[in-house]
């Protein structure tokens, strides 16, 4: 039997991290609420990274439609829980790493969970509960890192003094108790984010607009796949390592998107040209959802 040594399993960091970088990794504890897609992908290079300690959690088991690209789906894994299954993965890779698991409770507990983390990876997609976890990491001091609901691969940095995503976007959230969200303002949150995305990106050449529009009207579930999920995640992970080491340099609450498909970075467009193709944006939505 092969006897576990983090020493080992960490080498081939050195390099792109020194041996105290390293050793305040290992120290580091991430929370994460969303283990399925781009969650899952930043858990599992975060627990290859050798961080030594997580809080996950999930209210999600696995389905047949997660197969298609979150890390930690198997048919032996379908009907169970996402959270608990990502732990024994993960488990199986650093059998020396911390992990508290929790479910639908998480929302209950997140001042006791983002007072013990040193930062937040967002894996879900609930408006309500993303309000209330950024929120309240503004409350604690913490950073959250997130993805936009993009075609494209993307990440943002929201440090504790940077505007929440609720305030940015126009949210009809700002104001109300996140447990008062309801289902028309979920829609309209994500129809904003959409908006958004197409704004600010060129996202709307690689995918079917028909469907895209479909989603936005809560017509069927957002469309993901499995390159683009896993790069985001991966994003996610190398700006939660950022913040853990205190390096400078990544993204800031606006963040960027990837575009694979031209092998190009798309920043945030200035206010003029994003008021422009944001009120074309906006009317081409409206006509695509009839």
């Amino acid at each position: 039997m092969t006897v576990f040594d983090y020493a080992e399993m960490t080498t081939r960091n050195r390099g792109f991290v020194t041996a105290t970088e390293q050793v305040r990794l290992r120290d580091s504890q991430v929370f994460i609420p969303g283990v399925g897609g781009m969650g899952g992908a930043a858990f599992m290079a975060l627990v290859r990274a050798g961080v030594g300690r997580f809080i996950i959690a999930d209210i999600d088991t696995f389905e047949v439609s997660n197969l298609n690209r979150q890390l930690f789906s198997t048919l032996p894994a379908v009907g169970k829980p996402k959270a608990e299954v990502a732990r024994d993965t993960a488990l199986t890779i650093n059998p020396e790493v911390e992990i508290e698991v929790l479910g639908r409770e998480w929302t209950e507990e997140l001042d006791r969970l983002l007072a013990a983390s040193h930062v937040a990876v967002n894996g879900m997609d609930d408006a309500a509960a993303g309000v209330h976890l950024y929120r309240r990491a503004r409350i604690h001091g913490r950073t959250i890192i997130d993805a936009y609901a993009s075609p494209l691969p993307s990440v943002t940095v929201v440090g504790p003094e940077a505007p929440r995503l609720e305030e940015r976007l126009g949210y009809p959230t700002v104001g109300s108790d996140w447990t008062s969200v309801t289902p028309e303002m979920r829609a309209d949150c994500l129809k904003r984010e959409i908006a958004y995305v197409l704004t600010h990106s060129s996202s709307h050449r690689y995918v079917d607009l028909d469907v895209a529009a479909e989603v936005a009207a809560g017509k069927r579930s957002r469309f993901s796949f499995s390159t683009m999920v896993t790069m985001a995640g991966t994003m996610m992970a190398e700006e939660a390592v950022r913040v853990l080491l205190g390096r400078r340099g990544g993204t800031d609450h606006r963040g960027y998107f990837f575009n694979p498909h031209s092998v190009a970075i798309e920043r945030p467009r200035s206010a003029p040209v994003a008021a422009l193709r944001g009120f074309a944006v906006r009317r081409l939505m409206t006509r695509m959802m009839g």
